[in-house]
């Protein structure tokens, strides 16, 4: 029997992404036909690509806990938690408050929003308010375990597991029995995503599709500048932030990171969710990467939750793109109040599709400028929003290193091994073929 190749899947997916792509450029140019608005964009490519979504985010709460708890467990010295956490939360605030300085820089050097035509893309959007920090830090305590776990609220998740697992690791014999379960169930999980992954590739094709179907690229021209400036600081941040930080502060090779990245980026644009993104971040890091289960388990959802480097690009660039086109300066004072809010504006965030243009109404606010300018970059903000995504998950996967690094919790072998934790080749465990019907 041929061996399989280990890049296999890697490849369906980019193939998948491309397709999707030209695909739905010319269902675009196709929309005014009814039924394929109806039958293919709205039927087949919404039920398909909607199905994906929720297979993804069925896993991330049970996989998130489970994990959890098992890496606590796997930490002798509880020490070690508290010092693995107040340096994954550093790493995360201060690669947010460099991405939106590098925002901040890019736009004031182009300018995006300089004579633009406030009526050519103008469109409603009705502003929430963001909850400020202090509720925010109440909010991280479960008042009910069961309810947050519903709700998929990844903080309170995130509080409730590090608590049992401690309490685990206190209850002795009793304890080792509790972890045991933990134990087989995290592989049953594991199992669960990776059959959910080898489906990647028919999943991201749907939803790429779908969203240039009904997007198109008409939208881009009116904010041309808006959209490559927040695309080129997306790209300094992915391949200039994060490498430099791996080779400083990880001694880590840049170009092998990026390449296991792969599957996680491709997840992340498509599905435009830090979130649902989880499994296969989590699957990335621990087995493509070499991070130990106790460090990944904690700072990748954490990373997930709190880790908005993109989102808070987004917030700058919109900020100085708004303030253009209403005729506002902004003074050095407020740069900083949206250096300031933009990265404590991260904290908490949900880690869904969209959540960005709701906290940037936070951070215009804090300078002033108009609410209302936000339904100017409400029609490429779905394109952008794929980008960024893309952009935090990549942060979470670096930190995550980093951090392993660090405690030295990162197996280098794996780390620099091209082929480790391929789904086809299943270096974890031997993973059973679905019983057939």
């Amino acid at each position: 029997m041929a061996k399989p190749e280990p890049h296999h899947l890697t490849r369906q997916i980019v193939i998948a992404m491309l397709a999707g792509i030209v695909l739905g450029v010319i269902l675009n140019q196709l929309g005014t036909a009814s039924w394929i608005q109806l039958f293919v964009i709205d039927g087949v490519l919404q039920v398909v690509g909607s199905m994906f979504v929720a297979a993804l985010k069925m896993m991330v709460v049970p996989l998130v806990f489970v994990s959890l708890v098992v890496g606590v467990t796997a930490l002798s010295d509880l020490k070690a938690l508290g010092r693995i956490g107040i340096k994954a939360l550093s790493l995360y605030l201060a690669t947010t408050a460099i991405a939106v300085t590098i925002a901040l820089t890019l736009a004031g050097m182009v300018g995006p929003g300089q004579g633009f035509d406030a009526g050519s893309t103008a469109a409603s959007f009705s502003g929430k308010e963001a909850p400020p920090l202090t509720q925010v830090l109440i909010n991280m305590m479960p008042t009910n375990p069961v309810a947050a776990m519903a709700e998929g609220n990844m903080l309170q998740i995130i509080v409730f597991a590090l608590l049992f697992g401690m309490a685990v690791t206190m209850s002795g014999a009793r304890g080792k029995h509790v972890l045991n379960f933990f134990s087989d169930l995290d592989v049953v999980i594991m199992h669960m995503v990776e059959w959910i992954m080898r489906l990647a590739p028919y999943g991201v094709f749907a939803l790429i599709t779908r969203t240039f179907a009904t997007q198109g690229l008409d939208l881009l021209l009116p904010l041309a500048a808006y959209f490559l400036t927040l695309t080129a600081a997306l790209a300094i941040q992915l391949f200039g932030t994060y490498p430099l930080l791996l080779r400083l502060l990880g001694s880590l090779n840049p170009l092998t990171f990026l390449k296991k990245m792969r599957d996680p980026a491709a997840f992340a644009f498509s599905t435009a969710s830090s979130g649902a993104t989880i499994p296969v971040t989590l699957h990335t890091v621990e087995h493509k990467m070499g991070v130990k289960n106790s460090i990944a388990a904690f700072t990748v959802p954490l990373g997930a939750t709190i880790n908005m480097d993109g989102t808070a690009m987004m917030q700058g660039v919109a900020t100085v793109f708004i303030a253009n086109v209403y005729g506002i300066d902004l003074t050095m004072t407020d740069y900083l109040l949206v250096v300031l809010t933009a990265t404590l504006a991260s904290v908490g965030t949900a880690a869904v599709p969209g959540v960005g243009l709701v906290t940037l109404t936070m951070v215009l606010g804090q300078v002033g400028l108009p609410v209302e300018g936000i339904a100017l970059i409400i029609g490429v903000d779905r394109l952008l929003d794929m980008m960024r995504t893309t952009v935090n998950v990549t942060g979470d996967c670096a930190i995550s290193c980093i951090v392993a690094k660090s405690e030295h919790a990162l197996d280098q072998l794996v780390f620099n091994d091209p082929d480790a934790g391929s789904i086809e080749t299943a270096t974890r465990h031997s993973i059973p073929t679905p019983p057939t019907p």
